[in-house]
């Protein structure tokens, strides 16, 4: 049994300003905009979908596939996964650029100024996918590589392996088209709120509709849960942290354990509601892949949201 996980590897560097951005900011010059802020702090984290996805993979006891693209500078970061004994042969180095890189300023009151960098993101994975396993394998194509978000999901179609579409933050940069066939057949297709109406906008689609194309529809609405739409609808609770420092990376958090109730045979509104026990654990820390459980702990946590389990998954 193989996971894919699709998507970007990435670095964040994350600053601090101990400013408001509207101080430095005047309403009448808007057009000739030229300001410097001064950085507390500079932090280097991990980061990147399909890397979000994988290390939280990682601590369900999971060794998933990162597909996707990293540049020179991935040597700390191939460290990190080495440590958590996950493969590293599905990433393509691309020795002339840099690994993907976001860099993220935030003011005193949480305003933020964010830019992206792709990098080696830019080039697909290439990845040949030996002994292809339909009965068991099962993949999640993120926001990555434009290439092989469009390639993919006719791949894994063609392949019988089922697959998850999350099209994310590259929404904007797929044509409706594009859109349209790589959700058509997916097994989940998963997506904030937000993003769902910028899908159903840009294809044309209806929610019914759009709903009749996938299996099933997996609506993530922040601190409110989630919605689960298929052969029923299911309205998912979240799971209490024990303090909510920064919900950057929740979404990937969820989508790992989503992945790990699949693999281990849960209906999809029970491996959604693992997926919330997921999430509640990276939202107690800042950064995305900086939280840890032990079976314990995390079966603790989801029992108190959810109930005992009706099988084992670790």
């Amino acid at each position: 049994m193989s996971i894919y996980v699709v998507g970007s590897v990435a670095y964040d560097r994350l600053m601090t300003f101990s400013g408001a951005f509207e101080e430095h900011l005047l309403p009448d010059r808007l057009h000739i905009l030229n300001v410097c802020f001064l950085i507390d702090r500079v932090d280097l984290k991990r980061g990147g979908t399909a890397g979000n996805i994988a290390y939280s993979l990682a601590l369900l006891g999971e060794k998933p596939r990162i597909l996707g693209a990293a540049g020179k500078d991935f040597a700390l970061y191939e460290a990190a996964l080495k440590k958590l004994q996950l493969p590293r042969d599905g990433i393509r180095i691309v020795k002339d650029e840099f690994t993907a890189a976001a860099f993220i300023i935030t003011d005193q009151r949480n305003n933020q100024i964010t830019a992206f960098s792709p990098s080696a993101m830019r080039f697909p994975c290439e990845y040949a996918f030996p002994g292809l396993d339909p009965a068991n394998d099962i993949a999640l194509i993120g926001p990555g590589n434009l290439e092989d978000m469009v390639r993919l999901p006719a791949f894994f179609r063609k392949h019988g392996i089922r697959y998850i579409f999350d099209p994310g933050q590259q929404i904007p940069a797929l044509s409706g088209a594009e859109l349209t066939d790589a959700l058509t057949g997916a097994f989940v297709c998963i997506t904030n709120d937000y993003e769902l109406e910028l899908i159903l906008k840009r294809t044309g689609l209806t929610h019914k509709a759009l709903c009749g194309r996938v299996q099933w529809l997996i609506t993530t609405l922040g601190g409110k849960g989630s919605r689960v739409y298929g052969e029923r609808q299911s309205d998912i609770e979240i799971a209490k942290a024990r303090r909510v420092v920064d919900p950057t990376g929740a979404g990937d958090a969820y989508r790992a354990g989503l992945i790990k109730g699949l693999v281990a045979g849960l209906a999809v509104p029970e491996a959604a509601a693992l997926g919330a026990s997921c999430a509640s654990f990276c939202v107690e820390h800042s950064g995305t892949q900086e939280h840890s459980f032990t079976k314990r702990s995390f079966l603790s946590r989801h029992q108190k949201a959810f109930g005992r389990l009706n099988r084992e998954i670790f």
